[in-house]
């Protein structure tokens, strides 16, 4: 078991990358967590939201 991921056959190489894509993916889901915990307490707090991009049309009345 020295150059395989136990009995699959993989090559330890293969399950390292692996292993970084899941750290990856990991990190993207609690980030998002944190984001929609944020938005939640914004709402409950009667907070307008903060995200980047997102046009809400208030005060948008230059005709």
């Amino acid at each position: 078991m020295t150059a395989n991921d136990g009995n699959t056959g993989k090559p330890a190489q293969e399950s390292r990358s692996e292993a970084a894509r899941k750290a990856r993916v990991a990190e993207q889901l609690r980030a998002n967590l944190q984001r929609r915990k944020q938005q939640a307490r914004a709402r409950r707090a009667g907070e307008a939201d903060q995200r980047q991009g997102i046009d809400t049309g208030a005060g948008d009345d230059t005709e």
